[in-house]
């Protein structure tokens, strides 16, 4: 086990503390369900999301809030072993790692408190929107690439 990773602890502190606060600032400003239009093809908006990354499940009150807290958890628990067990010179992985563990970490805290996450990124083309989303899920999905380009870089070697 390479203690000298607890380091890269740091960093899935910050995505929890950005993640957090930006939470924190949109309960504070905007109202739940409603927006404020950025540009062209973006809004902030407040928007309760009791399912998972980009509302998947989203149903108030369900078993799923259980569920999510559970996987989140489990996973995130495997992933510090991992990052406990992986190489300081794979400093690529070690940020992935971190990212995907802070980002689910982060919505761990709010359904396990709040029993939904607070999603307020929302992009859209058009008639089109994507499904809003916060700082959490960005790492998990920034991380979860960055993990991929590791892993086929390994499978090459």
């Amino acid at each position: 086990m390479n203690r000298k990773n607890l380091y890269w602890l740091g960093l899935i502190i910050l995505v929890i503390f950005l993640d957090q606060l930006t939470k924190y600032l949109v309960r504070g400003d905007i109202p739940e369900n409603t927006g404020i239009h950025i540009t062209s093809f973006f809004n902030l908006v407040h928007a309760s999301n009791f399912g998972a990354a980009f509302s998947f499940l989203d149903v108030p009150g369900g078993a799923q809030r259980w569920l999510f807290s559970s996987i989140s958890l489990i996973i995130s628990v495997a992933l510090i072993i991992w990052l406990l067990r992986t190489s300081r010179e794979q400093r690529w992985q070690l940020a992935a790692l971190s990212l995907i563990i802070g980002g689910a970490l982060g919505n761990f805290w709010d359904r396990a408190v709040n029993g939904y996450v607070i999603d307020f990124l929302q992009f859209h083309w058009g008639i089109y929107y994507y499904p809003a989303f916060n700082i959490a899920d960005s790492a998990v999905c920034v991380g979860a690439a960055m993990l991929v380009v590791c892993l086929l870089r390994s499978s090459k070697k």
